[in-house]
């Protein structure tokens, strides 16, 4: 029999998934076919609706080595283990005659420890454990919760938290899960036959495709332990979140809160001497705190360094003590153990990381009104990271709808590491960048609206003349409109000055969750709904209730901001633009994630308005448009209202 053509292939999956075959996608899956045969690397941008979840997973099954899926979303992780999977799978079998397996793999404080359900959670001050049932109130919420995972454990067969529906706390999630570091083993703990993270690793080391996620990748890269089981073919979805998933599992971060429970954990398990000097070195280190002023630390002042360097040796002391003696008297003495461990660990990890200092590390106070002050180190980069770790043993395809800025793809590339597309060189992997486009015709479908007569946004300006246009702007709307903002405060205010204004709903991020926001605002034409991040890139509703979308300005990276300033510096002194590198192009993916809200299906069309004359004005301007959707772009406020009221009245005599 011969072998099956992949567009064969791709017909037979596309038809099974209910779905439309596109020139994007099988452009897309002809190149990371020929990526995975070849051994090397691919970048592509495949914009919404292209259906490119197949156009990687059709290539992939057909070329019969085990692949890894690693997505930033659990709807997209959802997706395709509940409904791509299973159906491209059952059409691909006959073709391939064989059924490839895929599984499900995320960190071990996702699942539910049956330990920790059964046995009790170690308790701080303490000796052994305590029933979390029977010390929460069963009338209380984290109660409730708690009676509720209990009967679910007894259901589950994934142990999963995000199979479980509703969701529960993550205070009393915690009562029921631990972290890789506190987990005793399956060989050393009573319920390791039923361990449900451990049947998830088994499952996957059988499966040809593993779907992840960011997090877990970056584990898997980073802590040099795999994690993940051996594969050949690497791909990562929503690919314009990875590096600053992997910047977040690279960051340390120590308080005061953290190190006192880490005494409390430790010091029944040790010694006195030992316990006595990480309490010493733990109220060093408060004192330093309750005077730390926000921002970034260029070298560490004297008294925070004797106070890390204490830390880091108490710590160590205790590590060892820990090791060394046991105490009968505590109630299963190994869990309790193990938690006080994994505490003053991480506190010695990052104390020494601190005090050793590198050149490649960024290093700052937080101060937060309810936990108070914190110490944070995050790596200057992850760029050397990834592309030691990431592209130097397999063939790895990176895709999104938002990989290309200013026009090209190496803008992201070099974020990962990757010299400009076609540089040749022995330590520099190949890779290449296309661009499948969308089925959406942009030009038709939607404008581009820059309010080129606004004043440009100050840093702490009112801005009424930006409330005024979004006004007016909502008012010809009838509503339909999706308002991205970027702060909170920003968000409230608007949210506040149109209430009192217009006879619309106005939803506002963190009244209700956001799941209930989302699915309000769709079931209601005339109802908007105002947010920050997370809404940049976590809606998706096609149809007449989302036909405008608004941006109060370019969201650039704050100035204060210690990382993205340190990197911005980083590039000037070596001689590049830090302002282009890295807060333009901050700036132009979450745009472009924004801009990508508005066109979801064939049939939408509306208006992007953005309330900041910069897009239009300044030289940067041309780059973060380029990074946009090719909409019609005007900057005549009178014609995007008579736009907006033609759609408006459209969708209204159309019943919508």
């Amino acid at each position: 029999m011969t072998k099956p053509s992949l567009p064969e292939l791709l017909h037979a999956a596309v038809t099974a998934v209910g779905g439309t075959e596109r020139p994007g996608q099988a452009a897309m899956a002809e190149a990371v076919a020929e990526a995975v045969d070849d051994n090397s690397h691919l970048l592509v941008q495949a914009g919404t609706g292209t259906g490119k979840s197949l156009g990687y997973l059709v290539p992939a099954l057909a070329h019969g080595e085990r692949v890894v899926v690693a997505t930033a979303t659990l709807a997209l992780q959802r997706q395709l283990v509940e409904r791509d999977l299973p159906r491209t799978v059952d059409a691909l079998h006959p073709l391939l005659r064989r059924r490839p397996q895929f599984a499900m793999l995320k960190g071990r404080s996702n699942y539910l420890c049956l330990h920790r359900l059964h046995e009790g959670v170690p308790q701080d001050e303490e000796e052994g454990l305590f029933d979390q049932f029977e010390a929460a109130a069963p009338s209380s919420k984290l109660g409730q919760d708690l009676l509720r995972l209990r009967d679910w454990s007894d259901e589950t067969e994934s142990g999963d938290r995000d199979d479980l529906t509703p969701g529960v706390s993550d205070r009393a999630w915690a009562q029921v899960s631990v972290s890789s570091r506190e987990c005793l083993g399956a060989t050393k703990c009573a319920y390791g036959a039923e361990c449900f993270a451990e049947q998830a690793r088994e499952r996957a080391k059988l499966a040809d495709v593993v779907v992840t996620n960011h997090a877990l990748l970056a584990i898997d890269a980073i802590e040099g332990a795999p994690v993940l089981p051996q594969h050949e073919v690497l791909i990562v979805d929503e690919a314009h979140e990875l590096v600053s998933r992997v910047t977040g599992v690279a960051t340390g971060e120590l308080t005061p809160g953290q190190v006192n429970r880490a005494v409390r954990r430790a010091a029944k398990l040790v010694n006195e001497k030992a316990a006595d000097a990480l309490q010493t070195a733990a109220e060093g280190f408060e004192r330093v705190m309750e005077l730390a002023l926000p921002g970034r630390l260029e070298e560490i002042p004297e008294d925070l360094g004797y106070a890390l360097l204490a830390l880091r040796d108490a710590a160590r002391t205790v590590i060892t003590a820990l090791g060394t003696t046991r105490d009968k008297s505590v109630q299963d003495e190994d869990a309790v153990r193990k938690q006080a461990l994994a505490s003053v660990e991480t506190i010695h990890g990052v104390a020494e990381r601190l005090t050793h200092g590198s050149e490649y590390d960024v290093v700052w106070y937080e101060r937060h009104d309810r936990f108070g002050a914190s110490l944070r180190v995050a790596p200057l980069s992850v760029s050397g990271l990834l592309r030691e770790k990431l592209f130097s043993e397999r063939s790895v395809v990176l895709t999104s709808a938002t990989l290309k800025l200013g026009g090209d793809f190496n803008g992201v590339g070099a974020s990962l590491g990757l010299a400009p597309e076609g540089t040749e060189g022995d330590d520099l992997p190949m890779w290449k960048g296309l661009d499948v486009g969308s089925p959406f015709d942009y030009p038709k479908q939607g404008i581009l609206y820059v309010a080129r007569h606004l004043a440009t946004p100050g840093r702490d300006a009112s801005r009424t003349d930006m409330l005024d246009e979004l006004a007016e702007l909502v008012e010809a709307s009838g509503g339909r409109t999706l308002g991205l903002f970027s702060s909170m405060r920003a968000a409230q205010a608007a949210a506040e000055e149109l209430r009192g204004r217009l006879d619309k709903p106005i939803l506002l991020q963190g009244e209700e969750t956001l799941g209930e926001l989302i699915k309000n605002f769709a079931a209601d034409p005339e109802t908007c709904l105002f947010g920050t991040l997370s809404l940049w890139q976590g809606v998706d509703v096609p149809g007449p209730s989302c036909q405008l979308v608004v941006m109060d300005r370019i969201p650039f990276p704050r100035p204060d901001d210690p990382l993205m300033s340190a990197r911005q510096k980083a590039v000037d002194e070596a001689g590049g633009n830090g302002f282009m590198a890295v807060a333009a192009t901050h700036a132009a993916l979450l745009m472009a994630q924004g801009a990508g809200r508005l066109v979801r299906a064939t049939g939408d069309k509306g208006v992007v308005a953005v309330l900041d004359p910069r897009l239009a004005n300044a030289r940067y301007g041309s780059f973060v448009r380029a990074s946009l959707p090719d909409f019609w772009y005007t900057v005549d406020r009178n014609q995007v209202r008579r736009s907006l009221a033609a759609i408006d009245a459209a969708a209204k005599a159309d019943g919508r």
